[in-house]
């Protein structure tokens, strides 16, 4: 029965986004809700100006289809739900800026941000300890230690997926694979609602991708990209951070491997040139590959490449576990 459970919340998860996206397109270009070219910034790419309304119709096909298949209303659900909502319409409002060719405020989205990763903490979505791999014993971390190590996987992982979509089908199909491999250690664990909210994002990612791929017909923009990584970070504390030994601490790190290596980089070498850590530029590891000859869809399936070869790794980790 769970089987098909998994099966049902996939495809219509991917079928509200694969049919949302192209009216709400439409839309886009009614209300000049578009990605403009710029020639004056590195970082944009595209020819044409592109929608920038994926992330609603990702938002809705993620609900509606979790809830209609699991009915779990649950504090924690409630948590993750007025959660996406806070990052939608920061990210929305950001989008609105840049579509502008205007740069929203810092300060704002992180107070966003760490109020939606406090709301998932009070609901008892949190990183509470490890297994003593000595002893066997579960070290039960101090209540201020937890909230500080949840807030900032949250933040960090909404984060670095957010500033890994720069390029048309890498932020989707990092997160897809994300996904596949935290879905992977959900089923390992028999943790069900993990894995219900990882086939869940499976499918919106994937009805995403058909539109975002190279070339892209739509974007996700802040509010969808900050929404994925959201999500991800609630998986991994509800799934593989459960009962974590130390070595098992490392699994939902190396299924998200790509955006967080990658960014942190990045930052590290922002503040070491005493730049803000939240200024745009182009020195993610897909425009250092873009520069070094590769072509949009090379650079993409090199990093999935990657990421896929970093989410088999912590699937064997979780083996070695076991």
């Amino acid at each position: 029965m769970t089987t098909i459970l998994y099966i049902c919340t996939f495809l219509l998860s991917f079928l509200i986004v694969y049919f949302l996206i192209p009216p709400l397109g439409r839309l886009a270009f009614r209300l000049d809700f578009v990605d403009k070219p710029r020639a004056d910034v590195e970082r944009k790419i595209h020819r044409s100006p592109i929608p920038l309304t994926a992330s609603y119709a990702i938002f809705i096909g993620f609900f509606a289809s979790y809830l209609l298949f699991t009915r779990n209303f649950s504090l924690e659900t409630g948590a993750l739900f007025l959660g996406g909502i806070l990052l939608l319409a920061i990210g929305t409002v950001d989008d609105w800026f840049k579509t502008k060719g205007k740069d929203f405020p810092a300060l704002p989205k992180l107070i966003v941000q760490v109020s939606a990763a406090v709301l998932v903490f009070a609901a008892g979505i949190r990183f509470n300890g490890f297994v003593n791999p000595f002893s066997g014993d579960y070290v039960l971390l101090p209540v201020w230690l937890q909230f500080i190590l949840t807030i900032l996987w949250i933040f960090g992982v909404t984060t670095v997926i957010n500033f890994s979509d720069g390029l048309d089908g890498l932020a989707g199909g990092l997160s897809a694979i994300s996904a596949v491999t935290l879905f992977i250690v959900a089923l390992t664990k028999g943790q069900t609602t993990s894995a219900m909210l990882s086939m869940t994002l499976i499918g919106v990612t994937l009805a995403y991708l058909r539109y975002n791929k190279p070339p892209a017909k739509v974007f996700m923009g802040d509010a969808g990209a900050t929404f994925l990584g959201f999500i991800l970070a609630v998986i991994a504390l509800d799934g593989a951070f459960k009962q974590a030994t130390v070595l098992s601490l490392f699994i939902p790190v190396l299924a998200l491997g790509v955006p967080i290596f990658d960014n942190l980089f990045v930052v590290i070498r922002r503040f070491l040139q005493g730049k803000s850590i939240y200024q745009a530029d182009a020195s993610q590891v897909h425009y250092r590959l873009l520069r070094a000859g590769l072509n949009n869809k090379q650079a993409v399936m090199v990093l999935y490449l990657v990421s896929t070869c970093l989410g088999l790794s912590s699937i064997i980790l979780l083996l070695l576990e076991g």
